[in-house]
C-alpha cells in the first residue's frame, strides 16, 4: 500500500481488548475506537466505561459512543474518520450496509467460534454447553447477515474437560487477537487469502445467555449438569438450593456412582463434596457460595456447618 492504512476498531468487552491491541500493534493507524456508551455497573450502578473505551483511551486513541448507527449523523461522523478498514469485535450494535460499505476494504469481524457453527452473541458458552470438544476464532468479512460472511483466516482449539466458559473466553481472546493480527499483516503486504464462503449446513446459533438458565435441572443427566456449571463460570454461575437456601455452584464433577434415587435428591455429603442424584448418575458438588459469602469447597462449609449433612437429610 503506497500508504499506511487508516483502520477504525469497534468492540466494546474484555474479550475484545487483546484484538484492540493487536491493531495498535500492525502497521497500520488507528484513527478511532468505537464502543458501547458508559454504562451502570456495580452496586453504586455508577456509569462505568467499557474495557475497550479504557484501553484506547491509555493508548491517546480517539473514542466514539455513538447510541446507534443508523442515523445519516452517525454515519457520516464515521465517515469522517476516512477509514479504509473497521474491525469490528463484539461491539453490540448491528452494522448496517450503509456503514458496512464505508470502508474501502469494508468491515472485518472476529468471531469465537469455528463457523458456521455457533453464530450468535454467545458462542464460548453455547460450545461448552453442548460438548463441543473443538472451538477457534475466525476472521471474516462483514456482510448484512447475522455472522454470515466468508471467512479470511481461522485457528482452532481444543475444548479440554476442565474448560470452563471464562477460561475458554480468555484463550479465544488470544487466537482472535493473533488471526486478525495476521490479517492486517496480509492485508498490508497484499497477499490476503481468499475469503471461504460459510455452507449453509452445520449453522448453529448460540443465543444470549439468559440468568434463568442458570438454574440447574436436575433431571438433566449428570454429564450435562457438570458442563453447565463449567460453561457459567463466569457468569451468569449455575445455582440450585440446598438446606433451603441459594447456592452458586462454581465447580463439580460427575462420579463412577450407580444411583437410583430421584432427581434432586443429596445422596452423599462428605470432605470431597455433596452427591446429588440427577436424571443419569450423579453430580458431585465440589465449590459453592452462598448468598453473600465467598466461594468455598464443599469442605469448608461442612466444617462451618456441622449441621448440613443432618440437615439435607443423610450421613456424613
Amino acid at each position: 500500500m503506497s500508504r499506511r492504512l487508516r483502520l477504525v476498531f469497534a468492540g466494546t468487552p474484555e474479550f475484545a481488548v487483546a484484538a484492540f491491541r493487536s491493531c495498535l500493534a500492525a502497521d497500520v493507524d488507528v484513527v478511532a475506537a468505537y464502543t458501547q456508551p458508559d454504562r451502570p455497573a456495580g452496586r453504586g450502578r455508577k456509569l462505568a466505561a467499557s474495557p475497550v473505551k479504557e484501553a484506547a483511551l491509555a493508548a491517546g486513541i480517539p473514542v466514539e459512543q455513538p447510541e446507534t448507527l443508523r442515523t445519516r449523523e452517525a454515519r457520516a461522523r464515521l465517515a469522517a474518520w476516512q477509514p479504509d478498514l473497521m474491525v469490528v469485535v463484539a461491539y453490540g450494535l448491528i452494522l448496517s450496509p450503509r456503514v458496512l460499505a464505508i470502508p474501502q476494504h469494508g468491515c472485518w469481524n472476529v468471531h469465537a467460534s469455528l463457523l458456521p457453527r455457533w453464530r450468535g452473541a454467545a458462542p464460548i458458552q453455547r460450545a461448552v454447553l453442548a460438548g463441543d470438544v473443538e472451538s477457534g476464532v475466525g476472521l471474516m468479512r462483514m456482510e448484512e447477515g447475522l455472522d454470515t460472511g466468508p471467512v479470511l483466516l481461522e485457528r482452532r482449539t481444543p475444548i479440554e474437560s476442565s474448560d470452563t466458559g471464562g477460561r475458554l473466553h480468555d484463550r479465544l481472546a488470544a487466537l482472535g487477537a493473533g488471526v486478525l493480527g495476521e490479517g492486517l499483516a496480509r492485508l498490508v503486504a497484499g497477499n490476503l487469502p481468499e475469503a471461504r464462503a460459510q455452507h449453509d449446513d452445520g449453522v448453529v446459533y448460540a443465543h444470549k445467555l439468559d440468568k434463568r438458565e442458570a438454574v440447574l435441572d436436575w433431571s438433566e443427566p449428570a454429564v450435562a449438569l457438570e458442563r453447565r456449571v463449567r460453561a457459567f463460570d463466569p457468569w451468569p454461575v449455575a445455582e440450585t438450593t440446598l438446606a433451603g437456601e441459594r447456592v452458586r455452584i462454581w465447580s463439580a464433577a460427575v462420579p463412577a456412582m450407580r444411583n437410583t434415587a430421584q432427581p434432586g435428591a443429596v445422596i452423599a455429603v462428605g470432605p470431597d463434596g455433596i452427591d446429588v442424584s440427577t436424571g443419569d448418575g450423579v453430580l458431585r458438588l465440589v465449590e459453592i457460595q452462598r448468598d453473600g459469602g465467598k466461594r468455598m469447597r464443599v469442605r469448608d462449609w461442612l466444617n462451618a456447618r456441622p449441621d448440613l449433612a443432618a440437615t439435607l437429610g443423610v450421613r456424613r
